[in-house]
């Protein structure tokens, strides 16, 4: 049977170990193949490629549910669930998802973009399950990464004390999240990875038994080597698991998680026992490809390359990129930090992607990763800055997400100076939904004591890196995935911005636009499109949505009589709800457009291709405008 002729699971039932390596082999030529064309994640799932098949074989499908954390890891779970055939499609718009998607294919049991899940979810199914009386199997494959998460940790607290609850954990064993793994656990495991399995020493045991050489009634020097050895062999299960062992749970492993006849005889002992089971499954993040094997990191995700060199197909444009946000937000802040000891930054298992690895490279006293762990990170910060220190807490806007109670509990209750730094903020392309950087305006806006603040372009960034740093309590600043617009740097001398206060860029009587972080310069560009039509706008840089400029506003809303707020967020909620309460306030009643994200989910597509379909081109604007001109309403959605 061929890769291309599976459509349902359930037909690797029945196939031998010969036939299943030969789907291995074919699933990695698919998923190099399409990822060297498309991009992707392409470390996770090439890993796991024996651990889906040997699990799979095992499982009926059509009844029994798996949930994978985090969902890059499970394109082998798409490539035998019917997707085969679309599956050059993947990240594209209208194409195949990056993540799971429940709507997407019955097989996706569960959809997570998030780390940390998949136990929760399963135990959820299997309690459920028991309740309505069923018995099919509920299985979480979570990564020894995402085990760093305290909420794979609560699900593990709950499992174990379900006795009677059948659930099988896998724990893929690979020692990496995107960059390598940090703290005790990924170190406990470790230790489990190296210790010698027990079947091997049995089995040395025996060998060494029948070479003993008899001498009269005395012991021999090899008898007393083996006595020793079973002395190992008698502590043995008691180290080896014995963590899990003591949370409730039967552990089984660590077994190789590349060698498809040992993976299947131990799930398939696994679902023959009873209560919660943990299978500990070795693998090799990048299995198969040796750039891969040999850079781990860099490979995790990749955007299209030459497979036979591993190296990034080079641009068509001969001209140089400006810096992205991260590149210049990593560099500013290592110099920031050599002049002040207390700086100190912190990630949630993202150094590379956040651009910290430039601050753990240079000044590795000042960096802290805590693992997969952002309510850890945040409230590690708020600590740190109780003892005056500058904690800059560098976050993925969707990730933060995850650490909302500790922001307003933990720091924006006690006034402490956090800086929050909110990398991909805004709309981030082929990840999809649970990556979209959409709401941090919105959910963060409401907390007291927080200040809110969002750079036009990338030296405007660094200026704000020092407002941030500066400040005297919490501050978060956003900014979107992505390069900068080239604009000269600043090599030293940065002052601090006046907290809440905007600029005006561009100056016209017949419509206020009020732009916030990266829709500053497409306002200019809206500006000049209105211009051809007879139509002066007014630019303000906003800078801040919290506290808003209303000394600057106000008056310029009065005089011209009709506003437009532009950002890159969700409109409910965001920097145009802050404009229109502000000017509600102040009495001040003109039509306010507010121009944003609409109440819906962003799905999957190239960037440009989102702004498209949600309204947000330059050309797009100023035509909504432009109409807004015939209505006679005060307010505009």
């Amino acid at each position: 049977m061929r890769l291309s002729e599976i459509v349902h699971p359930n037909q690797l039932h029945g196939l031998s170990i010969t036939q299943l390596e030969t789907i291995a082999q074919e699933i990695r030529e698919k998923h190099l193949q399409t990822i060297a064309a498309t991009g992707g994640h392409l470390g996770p799932g090439l890993g796991v490629v024996e651990l889906t098949l040997g699990l799979y074989q095992t499982l009926d499908l059509d009844r029994d549910r798996v949930v994978w954390d985090v969902g890059h890891q499970a394109y082998p779970h798409k490539l035998i669930t019917g997707r085969y055939g679309r599956f050059h499609t993947l990240r594209q718009k209208n194409g195949v998802a990056g993540y799971l998607k429940r709507c997407e294919s019955s097989f996706d049991h569960f959809g997570a973009g998030h780390a940390s899940t998949s136990i929760s979810a399963a135990l959820g199914m299997a309690i459920a399950r028991d309740m309505q009386g069923d018995t099919y199997k509920c299985v979480a494959v979570i990564g020894d990464g995402a085990l760093t998460g305290g909420m794979a940790l609560e699900a593990i607290n709950h499992a174990g004390h379900l006795p009677k609850t059948n659930l099988l954990v896998v724990l893929n064993d690979n020692e990496m999240s995107i960059s390598p793994n940090v703290g005790a656990i990924p170190r406990y495991l470790n230790r489990l990875r190296l210790s010698p399995p027990m079947q091997f020493l049995k089995d040395n045991l025996e060998e060494q038994i029948k070479h003993i050489p008899f001498v009269g009634q005395s012991i021999s020097p090899e008898l007393e080597r083996i006595k020793d050895n079973l002395k190992i062999l008698t502590v043995l299960p008691n180290k080896v698991g014995a963590v899990f062992e003591e949370l409730g749970f039967t552990y089984i492993g660590p077994i190789d998680g590349h060698n498809l006849r040992e993976l299947i005889s131990t799930m398939s002992m696994a679902h023959q026992l009873h209560g919660p089971v943990m299978v500990h499954v070795v693998t090799t993040k990048g299995k198969g490809y040796k750039y891969a094997e040999a850079d781990r990191v860099t490979y995790h995700a990749q955007s299209s390359f030459d497979l036979e060199t591993g190296k990034a197909k080079s641009s068509s444009s001969t001209k140089p990129k400006p810096p992205s946000y991260s590149k210049v937000f990593g560099e500013t802040l290592v110099k920031l930090a050599e002049r002040d000891p207390r700086i100190v930054g912190i990630t949630a298992a993202m150094a590379t992607g956040t651009g910290l690895d430039k601050l753990q490279t240079q000044l590795p006293n000042q960096y802290i990763d805590v693992g997969i762990a952002e309510q850890h990170a945040v409230t590690l910060a708020a600590g740190m800055a109780c003892q005056g220190m500058r904690p800059v807490a560098a976050i993925y806007s969707t990730f933060l997400q995850r650490a909302f109670d500790q922001i307003v509990h933990d720091v924006c209750i006690q006034n402490l100076p956090v800086f929050f730094c909110l990398d991909r903020a805004g709309i981030v392309g082929a990840d999809g939904p649970t990556h979209q950087g959409m709401y941090d305006i919105a959910y963060l806006r409401c907390i007291p004591n927080m200040v809110l603040m969002a750079p036009k372009d990338e030296s405007e960034l660094q200026q704000m890196l020092v407002t941030g740093i500066t400040h005297s309590g919490p501050i978060a600043m956003r900014y979107p995935r992505g390069n900068g617009h080239g604009v000269p740097l600043l090599d030293d001398g940065w002052q601090p911005l006046p907290i809440g206060k905007a600029e005006v860029l561009r100056e016209g009587g017949d419509v206020l636009l009020l732009a916030y972080g990266s829709m500053v310069y497409p306002a200019l560009q809206v500006a000049e499109l209105l211009g051809e039509h007879g139509v002066q706008a007014t630019v303000v840089n906003a800078r801040f949505a919290k506290p808003v400029d209303l000394d600057l506003i106000v008056p310029l809303a009065q005089r011209i009589k009709r506003v437009v707020t532009l950002e890159e967020g969700c409109v409910i909620g965001g920097f145009g709800s802050a404009v229109l309460e502000g000017l509600m306030d102040a009495g001040v009643v003109v039509p306010v457009q507010r121009i944003g994200v609409p109440d819906l989910l962003v799905d999957h597509a190239a960037p440009q291709e989102s702004f498209a379909d949600l309204g947000l081109t330059s050309g797009q604007i100023s035509d909504r405008i432009l109409a807004s001109f015939h209505s006679p309403s005060t307010v505009v959605v």
